[in-house]
């Protein structure tokens, strides 16, 4: 399973898993896992799977230590395919074998607990803000309170009066 989510990239926004992963899971050669879906075009509509633009695909190089296109033998000549939770589920029925249909268990079970991560992440990150805007109002009143406390210190005190009712001679001359 720490495998298969290892994996798993962030491309254009949606998760996926390229095709030489795939193939290497399959224990099947990338070309022939591509011939397969190429022969089933129709079951693969974009959001199933898309080639990677050329710049997507060096970043990815760069990142993954993908072997260099058209780098000699081996290498490849054309980007690589990405395949959405949906495109991987479609290829056990193209691929027709029992390996296919039990990894594709164990993939879409690593995209399942990858979307359940992201969503408790997220819940967290919505309960952080929550807290930052809460913390930023007691700031601001916490502020206000020593602006007022400030203002209070700095009135002059009032003259002390004298207290209501009958003096004595003695309370004159003080």
């Amino acid at each position: 399973m720490e495998v298969i989510d290892r994996r798993i990239y962030l491309i254009r926004g949606q998760k996926v898993m390229l095709d030489r992963d795939l193939a290497a899971l399959y224990r099947v050669e990338t070309f022939n896992l591509n011939k397969a879906v190429k022969r089933n075009l129709n079951r693969f509509p974009e959001d199933f799977m898309f080639q990677l633009s050329r710049e997507e695909a060096q970043s990815l190089r760069f990142q993954i230590g993908m072997s260099k296109p058209g780098g000699g033998r081996g290498g490849r000549r054309y980007p690589p395919y990405a395949f959405t939770e949906h495109g991987v589920a479609m290829l056990s029925s193209v691929l027709n074998s029992e390996r296919a249909v039990a990894m594709n268990i164990l993939i879409i079970r690593a995209f399942v607990k990858l979307r359940e991560i992201l969503a408790t992440h997220q819940d967290l990150a919505r309960k952080i803000e929550e807290l930052e805007l809460r913390q930023e109002v007691q700031a601001s009143h916490i502020a206000n309170i020593y602006k007022i406390v400030k203002s209070l210190k700095s009135r002059p005190r009032e003259p002390r009066r004298h207290p209501i009712g009958f003096l004595t001679n003695a309370d004159i001359q003080k």
